[in-house]
């Protein structure tokens, strides 16, 4: 089985972190609400969680200091809902969606910083 080169990996990860970032940005403030209408209830507490976990996870993946990308996501979550509330006519804020937000930057974080510490285990 053929390894990936370093420069190869670290370039992956900056695209997956961008890409996270663009799916939780267009998630949050695009003027309607985003994916599909599914009747499963809460569907949207779920996706916030996933979505904030993404970039958290991506972001420690690619070395930015975790004071200013936790700061940074915990800001937009609290500012994504009032925006939703006060400035998208056709979204609603909804602080359960903020706790959801927080939920995935905690989860996000724990598994970042766990594979962190086991790839420093493995190395020399």
């Amino acid at each position: 089985m053929e390894k990936t080169r370093p420069g190869l990996t670290v370039w992956l990860w900056r695209i997956a972190f961008v890409a996270a970032v663009a799916l939780q940005l267009y998630g949050v403030y695009s003027p309607r609400e985003a994916g599909p209408h599914i009747g499963f209830p809460q569907i949207d507490k779920i996706a916030h969680c996933f979505l904030f976990a993404a970039v958290a996870f991506t972001g420690l993946k690619v070395g930015i200091p975790a004071r200013w990308l936790l700061g940074a996501l915990a800001a937009n979550a609290v500012v994504s809902e009032l925006v939703q509330h006060w400035l998208l006519p056709q979204r609603d804020g909804d602080p359960l969606d903020a706790l959801a937000d927080l939920v995935g930057v905690a989860l996000g974080t724990w598994i970042g910083l766990r594979t962190r510490s086991r790839a420093n285990r493995r190395t020399p």
